[in-house]
């Protein structure tokens, strides 16, 4: 390996150990200060670079990236303010799980605290946000061969811990003195060894999963055995891979019926089965007098929708499992009787042997109660399909005209929970991915382009409101840099819908000024700036043509829905007085 300058052969050797460790995918902002390790990712053939030219799209890009490949990003941008505009996206990956790796570059010491421009204090500048952080070491004329093996090592130990359980983000900041371009420099080691043979990383780092225990299957199953009325909650960011598989066979083998979050990654697919569940939302809200399980067995994290975690928290099973891979804390309303990490999969598929052998003496009637509250759900929102068209019912549209295979990117608030309520399970591929650990609404478009970006074959679906929208409008320059395919649907209701739903709406003033922020913009001029097509749906008809056009269309558009959120509101809320109705006249059993 060789470089012109002691910058270039830190930047190229670190470069080269992220690739022989499985870096794929490198998201780069421009600046100066960053030039040896740009240099570095440009050089690298296994690596695929993405300019992004604002920092805090060039984040959120990576971690949507990063979100759907399931694998570490790298994301480098250069000294100064530029990397407190990585902050969002770091606390994002923080709190979702999403790996990682933060480069940073710096000025030299001398410069720190000196005056120096564009200089700011940026070591463990990201806190506990970041699993590891570390101030890397100033590139060194001659370094020793220790040097060199410590900056492999790091690469080495950098990608293994962003991949790690639990997975995030690593922060390195790299400084370096000038000269940052190619330019020969008397006296500087210019090549380095390669340390080990056919790409392979200097230290391979070996995770084994963590299978269950033979105690912890017998007593489960045992649990499970003596549990006829028993529940799977599939929350947020549940396992992928197998999961979803042996989950439904769980189920099966038990005869629980699953509240699937749209987010859990177990509503659609395959596997869907009838005891996989997505109307809890609207029928759980009148399950107040029926009867309670015996056992809740939890995944994932907690439930996007407020009627099910009111539901979950009303209920008094004697046995709360909760189960959770990477041993992070899930349950916000400390109810759990037992907590488990373990590899999900495979104790789901254990569990549905054990009970094949020594079946527990299902309840079908209170299976059946959820089933029958869920087909009353959705043929209650079938039938409100004729009437005014509201944001619900977009969520309900997408999801019928996806293809199959797809991939969905929803926002926060309101997308994601009209998706919860509105969004039917099925058996098509849907892919749903949403900034939902710590749930803010900066940087959904950059996050849903990653997304494209890391399946390529898979036509994306964003559904954002406008307020999202108007706060990452810079992100849509990604579509044409990097020839991304995309169906942006922009449900309009100018300003913040969500606070309608909120008790702050009764008291305006201040409500419509400092909440609803009502803003009177629409986006066909942000589709013209990015040179991208536009269609303007006004009522549903319009929607589902513009949007059946739209997965046919090699080009991406912006499909703006405009609605009312005080509207959209009620027709909501009569939808679920509607299933109320529906459920009491069916007389569910009750306790």
């Amino acid at each position: 390996m060789k470089a012109a300058n002691r910058n270039l052969l830190w930047a190229k050797v670190f470069v080269d150990e992220l690739a022989r460790s499985g870096l794929r995918a490198a998201c780069i902002a421009p600046g100066s200060r960053s030039t040896p390790l740009a240099i570095a990712f440009a050089e690298q053939p296994d690596i695929t670079v993405c300019s992004l030219i604002d920092e805090r799209s060039c984040a959120f890009f990576a971690l949507g990236l990063a979100l759907a490949s399931q694998q570490p990003v790298a994301m480098l941008c250069s000294s100064g303010t530029a990397t407190a505009n990585f902050y969002p996206a770091i606390i994002e990956a923080r709190y979702s799980g999403v790996p990682l790796l933060v480069l940073t570059a710096d000025r030299p010491p001398e410069l720190r605290d000196s005056g120096a421009n564009q200089t700011v204090d940026q070591v463990k500048m990201y806190g506990d946000h970041a699993l590891w952080s570390v101030d890397v070491a100033l590139p060194e004329a001659q370094p020793p061969a220790l040097a060199l093996r410590n900056l492999r090592t790091l690469a080495n130990r950098a990608y293994a811990t962003a991949a790690g359980r639990p997975s995030g983000a690593v922060h390195l900041n790299f400084p370096f003195r000038k000269p940052l371009e190619p330019t020969p420099a008397a006296g500087d080691v210019t090549e380095a060894a390669d340390m080990r043979d056919a790409g392979l990383p200097h230290t391979r780092f070996w995770r084994a999963t963590m299978p269950p225990a033979r105690e912890m299957i017998g007593w489960l199953g045992d649990v499970l055995h003596h549990a006829p009325r028993g529940l799977i909650v599939c929350g947020p960011r549940c396992p992928t891979g197998d999961f979803p598989v042996r989950l439904a066979a769980l189920a099966r083998a038990t005869g629980y019926p699953v509240l699937a979050d749209a987010t859990s990654g177990v509503r659609w697919g395959a596997h869907q089965h009838h005891l996989i569940l997505g109307g809890g939302d609207s029928f759980l809200r009148e399950a107040k007098g029926w009867r309670s399980p015996d056992v809740v067995l939890h995944f994932g994290a907690t439930p996007t929708s407020q009627a099910v975690d009111d539901y979950l928290n009303a209920i008094t099973p004697q046995r709360r499992v909760w189960v959770s891979e990477d041993g992070i804390w899930k349950d916000a309303n400390h109810l759990a009787t037992d907590f488990l990490q373990v590899d999900a999969a495979a104790l789901c598929a254990e569990l549905a042997e054990s009970l094949a052998h020594h079946p527990n003496a299902s309840d079908s009637d209170w299976a059946q109660q959820f089933r029958d509250a869920e087909s009353l759900t959705w043929g209650t929102v079938e039938d409100a399909l004729d009437g005014d068209y509201f944001d619900g019912l977009v969520l309900a549209d997408v999801i019928d005209l996806l293809p199959d295979p797809a991939v969905l990117f929803v926002a926060s608030s309101l997308p994601v929970r009209n998706l919860e309520q509105f969004g039917r399970p099925g058996s098509k591929a849907i892919r749903v991915f949403a900034n939902r650990g710590a749930s803010g609404i900066d940087g959904t478009i950059s996050s849903a382009l990653g997304a494209a970006v890391a399946n390529p074959d898979v036509p994306l679906t964003l559904v954002i409101g406008d307020l999202a929208f108007y706060h990452d409008m810079n992100g849509l320059m990604a579509i044409k840099r990097l020839g991304i395919r995309a169906t942006i649907v922009v449900v309009n209701n100018d300003g913040g819908g969500i606070f309608h739903r909120l008790p702050v709406a009764q008291f305006d003033p201040p409500f419509t000024e400092l909440f609803e922020t009502p803003h009177g913009v629409t986006f066909a001029p942000a589709a013209a700036l990015y040179g991208l097509d536009y269609a303007l749906a006004g009522d549903r008809a319009a929607f589902r043509q513009a949007f059946a056009a739209s997965q046919q269309s090699p080009d991406a558009i912006i499909i703006e829905v405009p609605t009312h959120a005080e509207h959209d509101l009620v027709r909501r809320n009569d939808i679920i007085r509607r299933v109320g109705q529906r459920l009491h006249t069916n007389s569910p059993i009750e306790a």
